[in-house]
């Protein structure tokens, strides 16, 4: 029996919930220059098959998941940010801190878009331990594991 993949490791490289094998996205770096790039996901896990969009809309979740992360990173700025510069009123260094903040935001939202999505999909799907003695992916690039139901390609 192999070792089950680390849970938060298979989060951070974002594979597929149910095999920890596959991944979730066509391209691994989510700060593609063209924006429409980002969300560029596969329909279906290319080693064990498993669905990722759940339901129509299943994605609209992610906002939440998206929020807390954005929180929980913001706290974190404005902790080194008083622990290196300190913050104020009387200075206005919670306006500086604020844009800093701000700013770190907007770089990472990419990052944070996919994470969230994985995190989400994470609460619904589980590991399935059958999936151990599936390869890993052996598809080639532009292949698609799945004929699109009208018989072409999309």
């Amino acid at each position: 029996m192999a070792k089950r993949p680390n849970y938060f490791l298979s989060i951070l490289k974002m594979k597929c919930p149910r095999c920890r094998k596959g991944n979730m996205y066509r391209t691994k770096n989510p700060f593609h220059w063209r924006f429409s790039r980002i969300f560029d996901m596969h329909d279906r896990c290319p080693v064990c098959d498993q669905q990722f969009e759940l339901e129509t809309g299943f994605w609209f979740g992610t906002g939440y998941v998206s929020y807390a992360l954005s929180v929980a990173l913001s706290v974190f700025n404005l902790i080194w940010y008083w622990f290196f510069f300190g913050i104020s009123w009387r200075d206005n260094s919670i306006f500086y801190w604020l844009a800093v903040n701000g700013v770190i935001l907007v770089l990472v939202q990419p990052w944070l878009m996919r994470i969230s999505r994985t995190i989400y999909l994470y609460f619904f799907v589980y590991y399935d331990e059958e999936t151990e003695r599936l390869p890993d992916t052996v598809h080639k690039h532009g292949e698609h594991s799945h004929p699109h139901p009208a018989g072409h390609s999309h």
